[in-house]
């Protein structure tokens, strides 16, 4: 059974397409216009063994914002389609990875329950003119369309682009622990029966 999803979002603020594997080797072409995003997503693909195909456009001059919730808006469709109806998988995944300074721990439930908790350090200022709070609606967005309960927790850092690139390549591999099969579970992984 292929695992993938294509998806296009069309706003008059943005416009996406993109392309999702879930059952990958991590090969990613990233284009949004901006830059920092691209780099995020392709280590979060990368260390998730997410193929990921992704094209945007959006009013950047305006800011970021749109653009960057977009896409998180259709990677988490993307993801939700690509799991089906959830059977067999692992459901849960955990990672904690550092980066230099900098240590994240991400978990994830597929429960489509979305819930986002985010955790950075207070201090942290820009990764060049890529504001943190910016990743925090990109998972938010990724966890109400994808049905995640997210938790981020970065212990510390002071480079924040450690700290954001320690963030997204524990999320790729929470992913990666999440979606992959266990032959254990019968159905979905839940004593309700459903998820």
């Amino acid at each position: 059974m292929k695992r993938t999803a294509e998806l296009e979002r069309i706003t008059q603020e943005t416009r996406i397409s993109g392309r999702l594997n879930i059952d990958g080797r991590g090969t990613t072409k990233i284009q949004t216009g901006i830059g920092f995003l691209d780099h995020m997503l392709t280590l979060m693909g990368a260390h998730g063994f997410l193929d990921l195909s992704l094209t945007a456009q959006g009013d950047l001059e305006v800011d970021f914002h749109h653009t960057v919730e977009d896409v998180g808006l259709v990677v988490g469709e993307m993801l939700d389609a690509a799991l089906g109806e959830r059977q067999g998988i692992r459901r849960f995944g955990h990672a904690v990875t550092p980066m230099d300074d900098a240590l994240a721990a991400v978990t994830v439930d597929l429960s489509k329950r979305p819930y986002l908790v985010f955790n950075l350090p207070s201090a942290i200022g820009p990764a060049g003119n890529f504001d943190p709070q910016l990743a925090k609606e990109f998972c938010r967005a990724l966890a109400t369309r994808g049905g995640l309960n997210l938790h981020v927790n970065v212990s510390y850092g002071e480079d924040p682009h450690h700290i954001l690139e320690a963030v997204f390549k524990a999320l790729g591999r929470a992913l990666a622990q999440a979606v992959g099969w266990d032959a254990r579970v019968e159905g979905v992984r839940s004593t309700k029966g459903a998820i």
